[in-house]
């Protein structure tokens, strides 16, 4: 049950915030369309697995479970990636500029002075740009302020991955700005 009384208590997690105050839902669309979705080195699949790591660092289970279903869309993978974040990866195989942009990003999520020259050293000697890191960065630190929404206001989340399969693909192939 919502901290506050939202006008349909069905919409889990950030749905139903969303829904409630169309004001401040269009620029928080705007923000994950741009950050999730736009033109990057980093793919989209790559930015929604740095989403889902740092909302699970959060212990935001319906950010972290969204944003890794829509990973799985964007990779094409298997749902038990899903699964892997929780894990650190340990079974997903990603790239060595991947897994340091993670460590980035869940630096960040713990407080952005974690993040120390030799993280960013280690980054670049795996190829990240300028670019890429500071996406990383602005990424982590926009889901730590989505988790706290979600998870600040109390609402609700379904428990099993395969119940964030359809939003997963909605938000990979229609953004967003969709229309709800």
């Amino acid at each position: 049950m919502s901290h506050i009384t939202l006008p349909n208590p069905n919409l889990p997690g950030i749905s139903g915030l969303l829904d409630y105050n169309k004001t401040t839902a269009q620029p928080l669309l705007n923000l994950a369309e741009v950050l999730l979705r736009s033109e990057s080195t980093l793919t989209s699949g790559e930015r929604e697995l740095i989403a889902a790591h740092v909302s699970y660092l959060n212990n935001c289970h319906f950010c972290h479970t969204s944003h890794a279903a829509a990973a799985v869309a964007h990779l094409g993978c298997d749902i038990s990636v899903m699964d892997d974040i929780k894990k650190n990866f340990v079974e997903t195989p990603i790239s060595p500029k991947l897994r340091a942009l993670l460590d980035i990003a869940g630096k960040v999520q713990k407080g952005g002075k974690h993040v120390l020259p030799e993280d960013i050293a280690i980054a670049r000697e795996a190829g990240a740009s300028d670019s890429e890191l500071h996406d990383t960065v602005l990424i982590a630190a926009a889901f730590c302020m989505f988790n706290r929404y979600v998870d600040g206001l109390g609402t609700w989340a379904p428990q099993a991955n395969e119940d964030y399969l359809e939003m997963g693909q909605k938000m990979a192939f229609l953004g967003y700005n969709r229309p709800r």
